[in-house]
């Protein structure tokens, strides 16, 4: 690794702690009003919305800390089921956004009922019952921010739905995330893949952010073994495939 790079993960790093002590002083206002004091509802929201910014900052620092040790080589494999994985990649992705979603989801007895909390957000959620209780081996951090990264994204440029679908394929744990949005002309497959590249948005309405989801996302596959597939055209939505290789236990 390079001087240049240790000293960027290094930085990345010390965020941290300022942002544990940021989280645990509007965490106390909130829940401690006993030794703080009383607040108003309006300085509560104010709070809460901190609070959640606060969430969005130790995301990303987590992410870029992980695609370092992606960069890397290191690999960290776990047995865990796969509801777990799911359940965690969508709190994480409605907690930025949709908290009273997240808290749903928590609170979630079985596979029934997250279907029904996700349906009423537009997403449609397909596994099989006998899968969603099945316990596997992977680097769940990686697979966790492979799958946030594509469902906020199918969530920013749908119309109406997302569809996840989860399922083994091969030795090979398989998810496909489609939304009904715009979709994404051919002649840009290649290239969305690539760091900065942003589709034009005269072309489609909206700029694809940063253009750096995507490429972190193809990292984080290939260092795993896996694949990625799109299928798209201009109109006609996007999906995206990934399908990761399953781990002996470790």
């Amino acid at each position: 690794m390079s001087r240049e790079r240790i000293k960027i993960d290094l930085l990345i790093h010390d965020l941290k702690v300022p942002l544990a002590v940021i989280e645990a002083g509007l965490t106390s206002l909130l829940n401690r009003r006993e030794k703080y004091g009383p607040i108003t509802e309006k300085q509560e929201k104010v709070l809460r919305r901190a609070l959640r910014n606060n969430k969005v900052i130790k995301t990303l620092v987590n992410d870029a800390l992980e695609l370092g040790k992606s960069r890397q080589g290191i690999i960290n494999s776990s047995n865990f089921r796969i509801s777990s994985l799911i359940e965690d990649a969508l709190v994480e992705m409605f907690d930025l956004s949709y908290c009273n979603t997240s808290e749903e989801i928590k609170n979630c007895m079985d596979l029934e009922v997250l279907k029904n909390v996700l349906n009423k957000k537009g997403v449609l959620l397909v596994i099989d019952e006998g899968l969603w209780g099945q316990e596997v081996c992977l680097d769940g951090a990686k697979v966790r921010q492979i799958l946030r990264n594509l469902l906020n994204n199918a969530l920013k440029y749908r119309k109406e739905c997302v569809e996840l679908v989860v399922e083994k394929r091969n030795d090979c744990l398989a998810f496909s995330v489609r939304d009904d949005g715009e979709g994404i002309p051919s002649t840009y497959h290649e290239k969305i893949f690539q760091c900065y590249f942003q589709m034009d948005a005269t072309e489609n309405g909206c700029v694809r952010g940063h253009g750096l989801g995507l490429a972190g996302v193809m990292v984080l596959i290939e260092d795993m073994g896996g694949r990625l597939f799109l299928e798209s055209d201009e109109g006609k939505g996007a999906t995206f495939l990934v399908e990761v290789p399953l781990k002996d236990n470790p």
